[in-house]
């Protein structure tokens, strides 16, 4: 599967201004990116906002559930990296966007999501809704041709947008950062951290 994150090395050399006297571990995102926004549906097939999520820290990962490697090893890596938070994991969800809503049906979609733990809510939506989520935070993904079998390949973007509780977009998290930083920077954004971020 080919992932690209066209934006990162931008969004890098940006962050790498920052005059931050406490510099995050991962990559800062702060002022470049929306606050989080959306409308699509849960695997219930309920209607999912922002709203729904607000006082949370929230990271924003797309893919799909056919992948074969990039996306269960990020959700799991990811709820490992929640589940180290101890009492601060409940302040913190997972948001799993599907872009390939045509086989990631609800059913599909809850079943993938609740195998990784209750913090990861899997959403979905139209390609209009998916595509408005993908050009607001500057996401690129594409659907292959079928072959004979049906199946097709989905390119998609691997990187791990993380917003504040107050829903600013804060930071940005790749493969090639480490678990312990991932921990560190969450541990900073939570509601009510003493280490004055959240």
């Amino acid at each position: 599967m080919r992932c690209f994150v066209w934006l990162l090395l931008g969004l890098a050399l940006l962050g790498g201004c920052s005059d931050n006297p406490h510099p995050w571990a991962l990559r800062d995102i702060s002022g470049l990116l929306p606050p989080l926004a959306f409308e699509l549906h849960d695997g219930s097939g309920q209607p999912r906002s922002e709203a729904d999520f607000a006082g949370d820290v929230t990271l924003l990962y797309f893919g799909y559930t056919h992948c074969p490697d990039i996306c269960p090893t990020t959700l799991a890596r990811l709820s490992g990296v929640v589940r180290q938070l101890k009492e601060g994991a409940g302040q913190v969800r997972i948001l799993f966007v599907s872009v390939d809503p045509a086989r990631d049906t609800p059913a599909v979609l809850r079943a993938y999501a609740h195998a990784f733990g209750p913090q990861v809510v899997g959403l979905s939506g139209s390609q209009a809704q998916l595509g408005k989520l993908a050009k607001r935070y500057r996401v690129s993904y594409g659907l292959g041709k079928p072959g004979a079998d049906g199946q097709y390949e989905v390119s998609h973007s691997s990187a791990v947008f993380i917003f504040d509780a107050h829903g600013q977009a804060r930071l940005l998290a790749t493969s090639t950062d480490s678990d312990a930083s991932l921990v560190a920077d969450l541990a900073r954004l939570l509601p009510g951290d003493t280490g004055g971020e959240g």
